[in-house]
């Protein structure tokens, strides 16, 4: 069954901050912390996984292995990017099923023309807004558990504009969405127009340099929005880390002082090897 306590914070009003993981290590890390919930970024893991960008290359079969083993190695909530639903109805239909199956507790599934592209990029097309309220029909009713959440993204705000943007969030809350996800209004203003707009939960995505100020949790949920993800701060923060590190490896021929590492033996204890060593001091032979 899903895990009810990302919809009972919604229902609690208690503002829901996801970070963005986007393999183990950095699921592992932020499931250590106080979030209430972390987010599988498309993007980070396409990345991650082909080194490839976000534009549909990545099939439903790569997502929900790396999203399943997410699922299984941490306790939290979490909200999984599932593209198109990965092409049509009956695609919609499998994907809700996979990923419920995985441990996912919310899917995010959007409204572009398959295949998709990361929603901060230029070049987006959208479907019509019928045919995306049926593929949140069909997903609503393929789901087991209504503790498992349908996000309804629409990507039309850049090509179509703000008005159209809104309306389309009206019409996916009515087809049964369970939280509204109107991607990368350009404006605190426009923001704020979503949210006076739209009554349902609200979906703000905060993507560093992308294109949407970037708001702190307070100022979201005095707006009136329930959830908002950070999909990008891990494998940026990771990336930037790593150019720094290697480059000082190359410079100086060994890791100096001037690179901040974490520690060894903490990261034995992030992956679980305390119990591997246990595990081998009960039941390895004598030597």
């Amino acid at each position: 069954m899903a895990d009810a306590r990302l919809k009972q914070a919604i229902a609690n009003k208690e503002f829901v901050v996801a970070p963005g993981v986007f393999d183990l290590i950095s699921a592992l890390m932020a499931n250590s912390m106080d979030f209430k919930a972390l987010y599988v970024t498309g993007y980070g893991t396409v990345a991650s996984y082909l080194g490839v960008p976000d534009a549909g290359i990545a099939t439903y079969r790569d997502m929900l292995e790396r999203i399943a083993q997410i699922c299984k190695r941490t306790e939290l909530p979490v909200i999984a990017d599932a593209d198109t639903g990965y092409g049509g109805l009956l695609n919609v239909r499998t994907t809700v099923e996979g990923y419920e199956a995985a441990g996912v507790t919310a899917m995010q599934m959007e409204d572009q023309e398959f295949p998709k592209k990361c929603g901060h990029t230029p070049f987006r097309k959208v479907i019509p807004t019928s045919d995306m309220q049926r593929k949140i029909e069909v997903a609503a009713k393929a789901r087991k558990s209504d503790d498992f959440l349908i996000v309804a993204r629409t990507d039309s705000r850049t090509s179509l504009g703000i008005d159209e943007a809104i309306a389309r969030g009206k019409a996916y809350a009515e087809a049964g969405a369970d939280v509204v996800f109107i991607e990368s209004p350009e404006s605190e203003a426009e923001m704020l127009a979503v949210a006076e707009a739209v009554k349902a939960p609200l979906f703000a995505n905060m993507v560093n340099g992308g294109r949407t100020p970037l708001l702190s949790a307070d100022r979201l949920a005095e707006m009136g929005y329930s959830i908002a993800i950070h999909p990008a701060v891990g494998f940026l923060a990771v990336t930037q880390a790593l150019q720094k590190a290697y480059g000082d490896l190359l410079a100086h021929g060994e890791t100096t002082d001037a690179v901040d590492l974490y520690s060894f033996a903490e990261m034995n204890k992030l992956l679980g090897f305390e119990d591997i060593w246990s595990f081998e001091k009960e039941w390895a032979e004598a030597v």
